[in-house]
């Protein structure tokens, strides 16, 4: 036999092994798989009891019934339509909100005469009732885009200015020394120092907006709208069809989970240096 059909302990060190799964990709997995069970069986409770009839179809239709009515909605144009008039209410607003709120956060968080001039304002505005500003929103802007636009908005710029703000003051201040040795400056300071250590928190506030941008804007919708997710509701709740109305509740909540799942997706992306609990 010769030496060289005979694989040495360096040539299989060599070799190149089956490609396996990331232990992280693997968790993800089951993760994900794990977090579908409880929505299926949801699911499939609620499918039997409307069909054994248990749940009357007139409070709530089955599982089925709202699919098909989803599909004939598709079809005739009618649930692409409201979905992309909402879609882009909220991102309308969303982006003014985010503007407004990260910007004061940032203005009050970084010197205490900015403090003492935005936080007490916003912290004021904040204790008022979210939605009942609509009448006088309605009577400012009238009933088109503006008013409904603006609420998403105001919606937004809470969670994302407490949380940005506390994420800045929450900065260990001794980081601030290393600015120093480094002569980083103000910019430095707060490019590479109190903005990377403030992310992880308004990266929550995010999350928090996203959901009360959708909450505001399922209730801007359904006053004084014509068209949108919102609309399509409200007017089916005059003709009794709660299939209708529980597709678009349904929709609502898949978009909300949409935009929370790309948060999570750029959390994970933006947070790589951050070590988390292992669960």
């Amino acid at each position: 036999m010769s030496t060289s059909s005979v694989s040495s302990p360096s040539s299989l060190a060599r070799a190149p092994s089956r490609a396996r799964p990331a232990p992280g990709f693997a968790r993800r997995q089951r993760a994900a798989l794990a977090r579908l069970v409880a929505p299926l069986a949801v699911l499939v409770l609620w499918q039997i009891a409307a069909s054994t009839g248990l749940l009357p179809e007139r409070l709530l239709a089955a599982p089925t019934t709202i699919a098909s009515t989803g599909l004939d909605l598709i079809r005739d144009g009618t649930l692409t339509d409201a979905i992309a008039v909402s879609v882009r209410r909220a991102a309308a607003g969303f982006l003014l909100g985010a503007a407004a709120g990260v910007g004061l956060a940032v203005v009050a968080g970084l010197s205490r005469l900015g403090e003492h001039a935005v936080d007490p304002l916003m912290q004021m505005l904040r204790a008022l009732p979210l939605f009942g500003l609509i009448p006088l929103f309605i009577l400012w802007f009238g009933i088109g885009e503006t008013p409904k636009v603006v609420l998403v908005a105001l919606g937004v710029a809470f969670p994302l200015y407490l949380n940005t703000f506390s994420g800045i003051r929450g900065v260990d201040g001794k980081l601030a020394e290393v600015a120093d040795v480094l002569r980083l400056g103000r910019w430095g300071l707060v490019r590479h120092i109190v903005l990377p250590g403030a992310l992880p928190q308004a990266l929550v506030g995010l999350r928090q907006s996203l959901g009360v941008a959708w909450l505001a804007l399922i209730v801007a919708e359904q006053i004084n709208a014509s068209s949108g997710l919102g609309f399509m509701i409200n007017n089916a709740r005059e003709f009794l069809r709660t299939d209708v109305v529980v597709l678009g509740l349904v929709v609502y909540a898949a978009l909300g989970l949409l935009t929370d799942a790309l948060v999570r997706l750029l959390e994970r992306r933006a947070l790589t240096w951050r070590k988390g609990f292992p669960v």
